[in-house]
């Protein structure tokens, strides 16, 4: 990930993203609403969109984290200065040692923000990050599982720079979509999933696409393994559904 000079070397300690968390791997139907925010997420990670705040939110499952660390790595590849910070890794932290100095960067992503619900000393440090990198010209692109009006925020001022961002909320897939998501995602792995198969494990494992996909991945390894391909009956005996 890369920094400028200056920003403590510790930042990155634990934290990490999904080499396929990529743009090109994030499935969009034809008539997809979040067409349009993946879209500006696109031109937000080159710089090319000058918006300093936005706030992306979504039910589990519905692709926030998988953007905002898509965002990241479209930003490497478009040389910027960045950081991913995932709050579900962080919390246990000092929010001095992970926030201070990030005002350097030219883009800051932070995750999982509704987890700063019962952490003062996390959103006050976060107020603080939030006017530093606003008056240093960066960019800020926060990831949550709630709307800015949905958090329950006890710092005021921290309520208020939340709501005044730039805010999108993911749409599910539907169930179709994300039976075309699994065999998209498959054909990318290099193999593929007859919709037979990818309707049984839809309608037999949990249903968010966070935890289909690593179904697919647990599959893929497994069949690697013992050469076989990916039936019914394999996926019964691999995931015991």
């Amino acid at each position: 990930m890369s920094v400028h000079e200056g920003v403590p070397q510790q930042l990155p300690l634990g934290v990490s993203m999904r080499d396929d968390a990529t743009f090109d791997n994030f499935y969009l139907s034809e008539a997809d609403p979040n067409r349009q925010v993946v879209a500006l997420l696109q031109s937000f990670a080159s710089g090319e969109n000058p918006e300093p705040v936005i706030y992306l939110w979504g039910d589990a499952g519905s692709g926030v984290s998988h953007l905002l660390q898509s965002v990241c790595q479209s930003a490497e590849t478009s040389g910027r200065s960045f950081q991913y910070l995932p709050l579900a890794d962080l919390l246990a932290m000092e929010p001095a040692v992970i926030l201070d100095g990030l005002e350097q960067l030219e883009l800051v992503c932070i995750d999982d923000l509704h987890l700063l619900e019962g952490h003062s000393e996390w959103q006050t440090a976060l107020f603080h990050l939030y006017n530093r990198v606003k008056d240093g010209g960066g960019q800020l692109l926060l990831g949550a599982r709630k709307s800015p009006r949905g958090l329950d925020i006890g710092l005021a001022d921290l309520r208020s720079r939340l709501q005044w961002a730039l805010v999108f909320q993911l749409r599910p897939l539907s169930d179709s979509d994300k039976v075309a998501a699994l065999r998209r995602r498959s054909q990318l792995r290099g193999f593929d999933l007859p919709e037979d198969v990818a309707q049984y494990i839809l309608h037999r494992a949990p249903r968010d696409t966070r935890a289909l996909f690593l179904c697919l991945e647990q599959l893929d390894r497994a069949s690697l393994m013992a050469q076989r391909k990916i039936t019914i009956p394999f996926v019964k005996q691999v995931l015991n559904i």
